[in-house]
């Protein structure tokens, strides 16, 4: 293949020996061209700048500078260089993190070199690839509802807790002790941090979102 119309790519990885394997898989394959290899994300960064690869395969969990972080700086200032991420860590904060800051691909260390093949040649034609396992942990973060901190201070929760159990707030001020004003001051601030009008609202958002024991 014309040297000019070749895949040009830059590995992005701690460990040598993962560096050396990867740049094993593409050299056997004229469509590709090594053109360097980092050892952090800081590292990836500047080759880009001179380099100005077509795909960066990046590893996630580097010292100095993280995958994430310089997916993210690559993607700003170089569009036009896709990122794969490749990684032993298939947490969804990571799988999330990784996506959100531009990589087109998120494979595990797993891959075999056909797949990786692929999707470097995918990514160069717009295709994501994701791993099973990736793809899964995407999955469980859509089926788990997100939690809110809604900042309630510890007496905030105990008077939220009462309402719930149906006390009004002269009710809350004999249990707790405290005067009139100092419930209803308590009770305004809890309807304002969870974003509503009612006590019902409140109550029914606190059963909802578990937010009293």
């Amino acid at each position: 293949m014309n040297q000019q119309n070749r895949i040009k790519v830059l590995i992005a990885d701690d460990h040598a020996v993962v560096r050396s394997g990867l740049a094993a898989v593409l050299m056997v394959n004229d469509e590709f061209e090594l053109v360097g290899e980092a050892g952090n994300g800081e590292e990836a960064v500047r080759l880009c700048e001179r380099l100005r690869p077509n795909v960066v395969i990046m590893d996630m969990m580097m010292p100095v500078m993280d995958g994430v972080a310089a997916t993210a700086i690559i993607r700003e200032k170089y569009p036009e260089t896709c990122v794969i991420a490749l990684t032993s860590f298939k947490e969804r904060e990571l799988v999330e993190g990784a996506l959100k800051a531009g990589a087109i691909s998120y494979l595990l260390k797993n891959v075999t070199a056909e797949e990786l093949i692929s999707t470097i040649k995918g990514a160069v034609a717009g295709q994501s690839k994701l791993s099973p396992e990736a793809t899964q942990a995407l999955i469980q973060s859509i089926k788990e509802p997100k939690v809110v901190d809604y900042q309630l201070t510890e007496r905030e929760k105990e008077i939220l807790a009462l309402m719930v159990e149906g006390l009004g707030n002269n009710e809350i001020s004999n249990r707790l002790v405290v005067s009139s004003s100092t419930t209803k001051f308590h009770v305004s601030n809890i309807l304002s941090k969870l974003g509503v009008t009612s006590r019902t609202e409140a109550v029914a958002l606190a059963l909802k979102q578990n937010l009293v024991k």
